[in-house]
């Protein structure tokens, strides 16, 4: 029979797990942006990618499910699962956008969001892998203050691209495309964002 600590660390693998299945999801959508060729093969593969991120979400909550003894409270780690899905829901809409949308050019705007998206994909790669010391050191907090100014730093250049575009674009047509793929690059660093706000709840309940 498993020991409560081993019960715990459950939980803390199998969000390092998803965590790095993210990373290669991001890493993915980073190359169709800044290397926008072969986009049916590359927006297909995201697809997969987004697929298997999804079955990690559903080992944690089944173990969610099975489980009495949880390294921290259950309403935060489905939150945080959840968060972390629409990281990579978000970043598989765009992709598959750009197909539907008939995108033939990627503005520069959006391989700025993407690297910030993946900068904060992989700190809080970081933050998951030291999240069960969270108790013992401040790894974690400098994660989340990371994140968070990314995110910031996020926000200027989407009211940026927003600016721009609406001042200089004059295809309706483009305009609603874009206005459309800015705002879910937005809420893919929202999503990063909220994974590490609701985890510095979990640092200041139980650090």
């Amino acid at each position: 029979m498993l020991s409560a600590k081993k019960k715990e660390d459950i939980f803390y693998n199998l969000f390092i797990e998803y965590a790095e299945k993210i990373v290669k999801s991001g890493e993915a959508f980073s190359d169709l942006v800044k290397n926008y060729e072969n986009v049916e093969d590359k927006v297909a593969a995201i697809k997969v990618l987004e697929t298997e991120c999804d079955m990690e979400a559903h080992k944690i909550l089944k173990a969610l499910n099975g489980s009495f003894v949880t390294p921290f409270d259950r309403e935060d780690i489905y939150s945080v699962t959840r968060e972390m899905d629409d990281i990579v829901d978000t970043l598989e809409e765009v992709a598959n956008r750009f197909l539907v949308f008939d995108v033939h050019v990627v503005r520069q705007e959006a391989v700025y969001m993407a690297d910030l998206i993946m900068q904060s994909i992989r700190e809080l790669n970081i933050l998951f892998k030291h999240l069960s010391e969270m108790k013992k050191n401040q790894i974690v907090r400098e994660q989340i203050i990371e994140v968070n100014r990314i995110e910031n730093e996020g926000d200027v250049i989407y009211r940026k691209a927003l600016s721009k575009l609406f001042r200089e674009e004059k295809d309706p047509i483009e305009l609603i495309k874009w206005k459309h793929l800015f705002e879910q690059l937005e809420a893919s660093l929202d999503s990063c964002e909220n994974v590490a706000n609701i985890l510095e709840g979990v640092v200041m309940k139980y650090a």
